[in-house]
């Protein structure tokens, strides 16, 4: 079985980690190529690319001329530890101890605009490219054509042992994969809140559930896809009248912090 999930546009680079082991992203010649292109832009040119603001776009290029390989501890940080934002902060990886992380490292995966597909303890250098921006590159118009069917074949390949795919990513960046052509069963869980007596989807509070979902999955050692039906954290809990086919949706009636 296995899990993914989007990144974050917020990074701490600065925050030590005292888990120390790390690994390299399987597809970094291929970020090479898609930086040796970003470096080509200038900071108005990255403010209109990702619409950002003037700040962030000239934060961004000094971040895309600083990138640079091989990585190092020095230089770069285990993804899992340099994301923040909705998700990390439900997922809370500074608090998992290292069977967590080691379980996580097998199952749990990171989409990236950049960096393709990602485990945990995978380094990264500071960066800001969205999977659904327009950015023109070798392979064709965007970045869901930059990586084809390569993310595809490489979690078809890790799911072999347990073809169950959890999909707790954003559209944006689930859609990097070709699901028709996953070999698994693909669950896809939802998170609503009730707002004037209806369940409705709130960006901000599915965000954060999706990575409390990821924690449960990773701190329990979940295998067996059955068993998120008994997520009960913040609030939230499985609904199976508002359920369909692989479409889990999990309810809450009253907002939790």
């Amino acid at each position: 079985m296995q899990i993914i999930i989007s990144p974050a546009k917020t990074l701490d680079f600065e925050t030590k980690q005292k888990f120390t082991e790390s690994t390299l992203p399987a597809f970094l010649d291929d970020s090479c190529e898609l930086m040796d292109r970003l470096k080509l832009l200038s900071p108005t040119d990255l403010s209109s690319l990702m619409k950002i603001s003037e700040k962030l776009g000239k934060l961004n290029f000094e971040r895309n001329q600083a990138w640079k390989t091989p990585f190092t501890k020095e230089n770069a940080k285990q993804c899992i530890y340099a994301f923040k934002g909705d998700v990390y902060t439900g997922l809370e990886a500074e608090d998992l101890n290292k069977k967590d992380i080691q379980f996580a490292q097998k199952h749990l995966r990171i989409l990236s605009g950049l960096y393709g597909l990602l485990k945990p303890l995978d380094l990264i250098q500071p960066y800001r490219l969205e999977m659904g921006a327009r950015f023109t590159n070798t392979r064709g118009d965007n970045l869901y054509q930059f990586w084809g069917d390569k993310l595809t074949n490489t979690i078809n390949k890790e799911l072999k042992d347990n073809p169950v795919l959890i999909n707790l990513a954003s559209n944006e960046y689930s859609k990097a994969l070709q699901m028709k052509n996953i070999n698994a069963e693909i669950i896809t869980p939802i998170f609503k809140d009730k707002k004037n007596g209806v369940y409705k989807l709130i960006s901000f509070y599915a965000k954060k559930a999706r990575g409390l979902m990821s924690r449960f999955i990773v701190a329990n050692k979940i295998t067996d896809p059955q068993l998120l039906k008994e997520f009960i954290l913040a609030g939230y809990q499985f609904n199976q009248s508002l359920s369909k086919d692989n479409n889990w949706v999990f309810t809450r009636d009253e907002l939790t912090n």
